[in-house]
């Protein structure tokens, strides 16, 4: 694939995760928004802002602060900007009876606490950063 040329390439859930998470600490985005489980491989090409994930099933997550059902599939691809996920793939939250795919996720810069999502439905939603932090995990 071209977007993944001249990217950086971690295999297995250990290398993986951390390169995701420290992905995610330089842009300034919230460490809990992708809880992974069993990673392949992650990806990251620096000069576009292209990220993949590859993960051995699709991850079911309930953010229990705001009652909030994500499902991340067995492979996300994203473009990771300062305070600003776009062109997601792979991420969708649970509306009413109906899973939306996310198309964007974003942070006010200055922070206001707040994360904004976009779903190519046209849906946009607005949670606390704090339901997103890593803590929210197990």
């Amino acid at each position: 694939m071209a977007e993944k040329e001249g990217g950086i390439v971690k295999k297995g859930h250990e290398e993986g995760l951390k390169m995701a998470i420290s992905i995610l600490e330089e842009f300034e985005l919230p460490l809990g928004l992708l809880p992974l489980a069993e990673v392949i491989e992650v990806g990251f090409v620096r000069s576009t802002g292209y990220m993949w994930i590859l993960q051995k099933k699709k991850v079911e997550h309930n953010f229990k602060m705001i009652g909030k059902l994500v499902s991340y599939n067995t492979e996300i691809t994203v473009f990771v900007e300062k305070h600003r996920i776009k062109k997601v793939r792979g991420l969708k939250a649970k509306e009413l009876m109906l899973w939306p795919p996310v198309s964007e996720i974003t942070l006010d810069n200055p922070s206001t606490g707040k994360v904004h999502f976009k779903s190519l439905a046209g849906i946009q939603k607005t949670f606390p950063d704090k339901a997103f932090a890593a803590e929210q995990y197990g």
